[in-house]
């Protein structure tokens, strides 16, 4: 089964507003093409999925149909069974990864500071997964969430027909005249169902040195790509509690006011992504790592969100999310944890398994 005719080919959906669109008008592989489309007003607006890897293929499309207003109604569906999952790589080896990061940050000199390392679950069916099922499913779980869902077509072979869903808990920028507003997320930590513990957990994650550490170098990153381009640019002076559906995070509410109107949505996106909260610091020695250990991430730790003709948009940073294969038969989530000198492989170990925990209620697979 491939995706269904009435299937939307993109959709973010906030607590505030929800976009949906349908078909593709034209397709963009690269960035750059579809900036250039919006700059010369051949399109209206752009939607899709940036990769982790900029340089990369994307997957962005001008739709043939966009709407706007509440949250779409859930899909009568039911969920296939599933029938393997496997790890990728086990959790022994990814202890042992994130053991030789944390000897790298800790040695003499050392010029990582930072590093986001994942692991993968590939999971298959005796049945096809419907998109929107898995979509509804997440937004219900965590309403407060930016669910998505992205045809990944446009990025050519080996992506056409698959599709990206996911609900994230991180808006990375958006753009509204000239206005900025980014929520930078990092550090976290598991919830309870018993009440005392998920609060002592949520406490002791305010109170954590090393998710404190980890969560401010995002911020002193975020800060220094933003303010070339920003002016009036407001931090919190200290993270916030967020929680969803699993877990506990730290996170930071920044906003700003445009330098120059002529910076859009997607511009900015560029500017921030990948962010600290799942590439590392320094950028370039961290995403280094990153492909030295895990190769091509593919969308996962990407962006996912649109940019209109007028430069105004919403990017999410794409997390807690699957990608599903052309006949929805078979999905690969990833799950990564930053990486600091203070970090224990074992809690890391702890913390992916625990992040699954979104996607595969989403799946209809009980963690």
């Amino acid at each position: 089964m491939t995706a269904r005719r009435d299937d939307p080919s993109f959709v973010l959906s906030g607590p505030a507003d929800t976009v949906i669109a349908h078909g593709t008008r034209t397709a963009f592989d690269s960035v750059a093409g579809a900036r250039s489309a919006l700059e010369r007003g051949e399109v209206p607006i752009v939607v899709g999925a940036l990769p982790f890897d900029v340089g990369t293929v994307a997957a962005l499309h001008a739709p043939e149909e966009l709407h706007r207003g509440p949250r779409p109604a859930p899909p009568a569906r039911t969920l296939p069974r599933v029938t393997e999952i496997l790890a990728r790589p086990d959790l022994a080896t990814h202890r042992d990864r994130v053991a030789t990061a944390v000897a790298r940050l800790r040695a003499p000199g050392a010029e990582l500071h930072k590093v986001v390392l994942a692991r993968s679950l590939q999971l298959h069916a005796d049945g096809p997964w419907d998109a929107q099922t898995v979509l509804h499913r997440l937004l219900t779980a965590d309403p407060g969430a930016y669910g998505y869902l992205v045809d990944l077509s446009p990025a050519g072979r080996g992506y056409d027909g698959a599709v990206l869903v996911g609900a994230s808990p991180e808006l990375l920028v958006a753009r509204s005249g000239d206005r900025v507003t980014c929520r930078p997320f990092a550090g976290s930590a598991p919830r309870s169902a018993d009440p005392d513990v998920d609060r002592a957990n949520g406490r002791a994650l305010a109170e954590s040195a090393k998710n404190r550490h980890e969560h401010q170098l995002v911020i002193d990153v975020m800060r220094a790509a933003l303010e070339p381009l920003c002016v009036d640019l407001q931090i919190a002076d200290a993270p916030e509690l967020h929680h969803t559906d699993a877990l506990w995070h730290l996170n930071t509410p920044i906003s700003a006011r445009l330098r120059e109107s002529s910076t859009t949505a997607i511009d900015l996106a560029l500017a921030l992504q990948p962010t600290p909260a799942v590439g590392g610091v320094p950028t370039a020695a961290a995403t280094a790592l990153i492909g030295e250990i895990e190769g091509d991430r593919g969308f996962y730790a990407g962006a996912a969100g649109w940019c209109d003709a007028r430069g105004d948009g919403r990017w999410v940073v794409s997390i807690r999310c699957a990608q599903l294969s052309a006949d929805r038969r078979s999905a690969l989530a990833h799950s990564g944890g930053g990486i600091v000198a203070e970090s224990d492989p074992d809690d890391e170990v702890a913390e992916t398994t625990t992040k699954f925990k979104t996607i595969l209620t989403g799946l209809g697979e009980t963690p």
